[in-house]
């Protein structure tokens, strides 16, 4: 039986001696949640920021505020610029990202459903994955923080990512 994807990517990241911290949007702190679950998280887990607000993106994160202003919060580049400034803010050798719209309304622009996640590793590694998620409120909140620690965890096995939920998948920049 394999481990739920937040456990994997802990016990991953701890064999590497290293560390993750975690920039949230539409998941609010699920992902920081689903990493706090696990006993022992406290030796990779760094801590999380939950930049609900557009402007704490750029504040905090260090978002370029010229991308946020013409493209919005809901993008590829934004979710990876999330990843970049979330290792730099809290220190970590990992960065994840999530932005999107869980609804009930479309934002930017975008659908219901649109999500990015992201990742920035140590060595340059870095990876944006545009998702087009269906269901509810929840269910589109809960299956991007999934998404994000699947997509973590396949890279660190050397593994093609793959989200069975998707309508679409795209994938951005790295490997």
């Amino acid at each position: 039986m394999t481990q739920p994807p937040a456990a994997e990517v802990l016990r991953l990241l701890q064999a590497r001696q290293q560390t993750l911290a975690v920039a949230e949007s539409l998941t609010g702190g699920l992902v920081a949640s689903d990493l706090t679950s696990v006993a022992g998280a406290s030796a990779v887990f760094r801590g999380s920021v939950t930049a609900y607000a557009t402007e704490l993106k750029q504040r905090i994160l260090g978002v370029d505020g010229a991308l946020l202003a013409a493209r919005g919060a809901v993008d590829a580049q934004v979710a990876g610029e999330m990843a970049r400034g979330v290792r730099a803010v809290l220190g970590a050798d990992w960065g994840l990202a999530t932005t999107g719209v869980a609804g009930p309304e479309p934002q930017d622009g975008q659908p219901v459903g649109t999500v990015f996640v992201a990742f920035a590793g140590p060595s340059g590694e870095e990876k944006v994955a545009a998702l087009r998620l269906n269901g509810d409120r929840a269910e589109i909140r809960r299956e991007s923080a999934r998404s994000v620690l699947a997509m973590l965890r396949a890279h660190l096995l050397g593994q093609p990512a793959r989200n069975e939920r998707t309508q679409d998948t795209e994938e951005y920049g790295g490997t």
